[in-house]
């Protein structure tokens, strides 16, 4: 146990709409250890970013998080108070958001910006805290003396990721979360920033947790892949034994939608949308639109059970 970083157990998050209870997370609970990357995956609705966002304890009202323990390290963040979080977030669990312009202070200076945030962490000045702006650029290959007096406005939106790295990267914490750091970006800068972060994490030893809707990026990156489905996980593996042998009917779903060069094959897409979390379906949410659904499918919720070694899946196939 001690190689456990953050164990996520039972986590159900719900947010209060005037149209009703929406129910993001159900019952949600994995594992990771020191030094993996693990990718979590699913079509947009399925709960990935609510997922880095309880971990972070950023859920704001209309939403809450009403059962559940998230352990890091041996401390339960559901139960810390405020000030407790703030020692935790940005130096030992820091995050890189969807939209890296959006997230950065439009009316301050890059350099600020950075500084701030490491002279939270290290309890320095702003001014003191320069030095460690200019490492923390150089760092993912961007020139100092000239970024640290740019406005955001005045970055690309590659250099503009490759800030929100510096600033995640920049107190070395344990666990870092990439809320889709990608999706923004043109096909060739994705892969730049992906090559950037895949080297720098390698080089600090963190734990990652990537947010993607792209199991290509997630195959080369991750160690580890889960996959999400309308608030629940469906299947947990080691990359290579999802892709080889997936077992979840929504898993192989998403590798049949995979295009493939010189694959003349037309592409599999899975029928339907991810249900209204309002009314979500009885028992297994994903059994409208599965093709293997039985009757005990449409009225018992599967629980997540492993199936081979570290291989986790939730299914009444399986049964």
């Amino acid at each position: 146990m001690n190689d456990v970083l953050l164990e996520v157990k039972n986590l159900r998050v719900v947010f209060h709409t005037y149209r009703g209870i929406v129910q993001a997370l159900d019952d949600v609970s994995f594992t990771i250890h020191r030094n993996e990357r693990v990718g979590i995956i699913g079509e947009t609705g399925c709960g990935k970013s609510v997922t880095s966002l309880a971990i972070m304890r950023l859920i704001e009202p209309p939403g809450e998080i009403v059962n559940g323990e998230i352990i890091f390290e041996g401390k339960d963040l559901v139960k810390l108070n405020e000030n407790s979080l703030n020692t935790i977030r940005g130096k030992e669990i820091s995050m890189i958001f969807q939209e890296p312009l959006s997230s950065l202070n439009p009316v301050m200076k890059v350099g600020f910006q950075i500084g701030e945030s490491i002279s939270k962490v290290k309890n320095i000045s702003i001014k003191a805290s320069q030095k460690f702006v200019r490492d923390a650029l150089k760092a993912v290959d961007l020139d100092p003396e000239r970024v640290v007096n740019l406005y955001p406005s005045e970055l690309s939106g590659g250099m503009a990721q490759r800030v929100m790295i510096s600033m995640a990267l920049s107190t070395n914490p344990k666990l870092m979360i990439a809320d889709e750091p990608t999706s923004a970006l043109d096909v060739t800068i994705q892969a730049q920033i992906m090559n950037l972060l895949d080297e720098l994490v390698s080089k600090m030893k963190n734990t990652v947790i990537l947010i993607t809707h792209d199991l290509g990026v997630a195959a080369q990156f991750c160690d580890k892949i889960l996959i999400m489905y309308a608030g629940t996980i469906v299947e947990f593996a080691e990359t290579k034994e999802l892709f080889e042998n997936p077992l979840h009917p929504y898993t192989k779903g998403l590798l049949k939608a995979i295009p493939k060069v010189g694959n003349k094959n037309k592409i599999v897409g899975i029928p339907g949308s991810v249900p209204d979390l309002v009314n979500p379906p009885r028992g297994c949410r994903f059994h409208p639109r599965c093709p293997f659904a039985m009757e005990i499918c449409k009225i018992e919720k599967p629980t997540l059970k492993t199936e081979s070694q570290d291989h986790l899946v939730s299914c009444h196939l399986y049964r």
